[in-house]
């Protein structure tokens, strides 16, 4: 049973993701991308200042324990010079004085120099550790410059998805139905050819019809009645040109008749 649920959840979960990344808006996950990965570039940052300083307190510490181990060396030095003069003067307590001190420099002498060589090896890790926080930094702060440069190739990418997809939206609309009773444009187009093409028909067909052709003849008969009106009227009014003289050669009288003046 827990088996089934916990496949259940993992559906579910999927299956929200799924959605959320579908109506999300990339250039918003963008921000978000490059947000984290400043978070993130910040973190390291943070950790390597840190390990830094770790080794900078070591270094500081490794040199105050050399400049007290040379001050212990030169102490006792001097108490075992110190020594050996009182030595030489016959001042035995004196002597034995300074070579007690110059025996108790010695064991600080030691304790400081285990110090030293603890110390140095510290700062021999933490200076390796620095290198490579510091190569850490360098890498990823690269990485994030890449990643800014992308950033506005992507954005500029995207500005031209959505013009690409409101262009293909438009070119949709121009063929697709826009409402139940909004046609679309090559409905239209089709309506007006087809009524184009029916106007042309009929046209040839009164063309070649008997009842054009009777048109016709009336027209004609009508332009042939207006020209003669039109010759009587000018011969009413002298107008008409006088014709030209034909010559026709005169026939010869027949027999048997006479002439008439």
């Amino acid at each position: 049973m827990f088996k089934v649920f916990r496949k259940w959840w993992k559906y579910l979960t999927a299956k929200t993701n799924k959605s959320f990344d579908d109506k999300a808006d990339p250039a918003v996950q963008l921000e978000q991308a490059l947000a984290e990965a400043q978070d993130q570039h910040r973190r390291l940052r943070e950790q390597a200042v840190n390990v830094i300083a770790t080794q900078k307190q070591s270094e500081i510490r490794l040199n105050a324990k050399m400049a007290e181990l040379e001050k212990l060396n030169g102490n006792a030095r001097q108490a075992l010079i110190m020594a050996a003069d009182a030595t030489k003067a016959g001042d035995t307590t004196k002597a034995a004085s300074y070579n007690s001190a110059a025996e108790t420099i010695a064991n600080q002498l030691i304790q400081v120099e285990k110090d030293v060589e603890g110390l140095k090896a510290m700062v021999i890790n933490s200076t390796q550790a620095a290198d490579q926080a510091k190569a850490a930094v360098a890498q990823n702060s690269r990485l994030l410059q890449q990643k800014l440069s992308e950033k506005n190739k992507l954005l500029s990418q995207l500005e031209q998805a959505k013009m690409q997809e409101s262009m293909n939206a438009a070119m949709t609309q121009l063929s697709e139905t826009v409402g139940d009773d909004v046609p679309t444009l090559k409905e239209v187009s089709d309506k007006i050819e087809a009524r184009y093409a029916k106007a042309q028909a009929s046209s040839e067909l009164q063309e070649t019809s008997v009842d054009s052709r009777i048109q016709e003849v009336e027209l004609a008969t009508a332009n042939v009645e207006a020209q003669g009106r039109l010759s009587q009227l000018r011969e009413e009014l002298g107008l008409n040109p006088a014709p030209a003289a034909a010559e026709i050669p005169s026939a010869a009288p027949a027999e048997g008749t006479t002439s008439t003046s």
